[in-house]
């Protein structure tokens, strides 16, 4: 599988752990005695998400710019 592909799959499989981190962070700070590590639990698909977000958000200009300087 191409990189791009493979990163574009890793992103959307972080987005679905963020967000079930998120909700069970809400639970986990809902209870009587909230766990308040479980705060922290999201930060680390969250980050993910922001590395792998702004490279497929740089993707396609790069792409561009790769073909303007060939046709040039």
């Amino acid at each position: 599988m191409p990189w791009n592909k493979w990163i574009r799959q890793f992103h959307r499989w972080m987005s679905v752990l963020f967000t079930l981190s998120v909700i069970a962070t809400f639970i986990a700070l809902a209870q009587k005695e909230p766990v308040v590590w479980m705060s922290y639990v999201p930060l680390a698909p969250l980050a993910l998400l922001t590395l792998t977000g702004l490279y497929l958000f740089a993707l396609p200009y790069v792409a561009r710019r790769q073909r303007a300087g060939a046709n040039g």
